[in-house]
């Protein structure tokens, strides 16, 4: 049967977050009876979710943004991501919890965010975004789960997560940049990675992945993996 849709929202046309050259266009759609089995059903039709919110792009000239799945058996690191674990893996602590804010976690967040508005362009924030962010990160109709990472007793970064039944899917992530020489990306990613094969799930979903952004095409370098295609078929991607 259908989910029940009571709220559906067609944003207007703007620039593009991704790709600045180009205009952008989101449609949500509100479900009140969200699962995981239908966001999972959601998600391989091109979705994402916040919250109860499903979204996807509906952009009239572009479609560049498309979903990106790890082939979780058959990942073998690249020699970049090798040297990540050779340095990682002896020191970082990983905590999975339930999502908590708090002011450590919003100021790593918002230091991350100014970090790469330095060296990516993003948009300015402020520490009130950075909360309001945050705290909606925690909301979830069937648990979101907050992995944390330490060194030592220091957190370096935050990752949230939802576990499918075919996978884990990567939700949002931000980290110190004091620590970026951990590459502390990469590791959260191989550390999703890890988990689901420990679980036996076949996927790990990185959301969208835009060709020309520098914030999202690292995802196509977990490899192989596939493309969410606009004829709704999972295709081989980076083999």
């Amino acid at each position: 049967m259908p989910m029940e849709q009571e709220l559906r929202y067609i944003s207007p046309l703007s620039q593009c977050a991704y790709l600045p050259d180009r205009k952008w266009q989101l449609e949500y759609v509100f479900f009140s009876d969200m699962t995981s089995e239908k966001y999972l059903r959601l998600l391989n039709e091109g979705w994402r979710r916040a919250g109860y919110l499903a979204f996807h792009p509906r952009c009239p000239s572009c479609n560049a943004c498309r979903n990106i799945r790890v082939l979780v058996d058959k990942f073998r690191p690249n020699r970049s991501q090798r040297r990540t674990i050779k340095l990682n893996a002896p020191l970082i602590r990983l905590e999975i919890a339930s999502p908590q804010t708090s002011e450590e976690k919003v100021d790593i967040y918002f230091r991350h965010h100014m970090h790469h508005r330095l060296t990516k362009g993003w948009p300015e924030t402020t520490e009130h975004d950075a909360f309001m962010h945050l705290s909606s990160l925690a909301e979830s109709p069937f648990g979101v789960q907050e992995w944390r990472y330490y060194i030592g007793d220091k957190l370096v970064a935050v990752l949230y997560v939802d576990e499918l039944r075919t996978g884990l899917s990567g939700i949002y992530y931000f980290f110190d940049p004091d620590y970026r020489r951990h590459c502390l990306g990469t590791w959260m990613v191989l550390s999703m990675i890890d988990r689901a094969r420990h679980l036996q799930m076949p996927f790990v979903y990185l959301g969208y992945y835009v060709e020309g952004c520098r914030s999202m095409e690292y995802k196509a370098r977990f490899i192989p993996n596939q493309i969410l295609a606009p004829d709704g078929q999972w295709h081989d991607f980076r083999t």
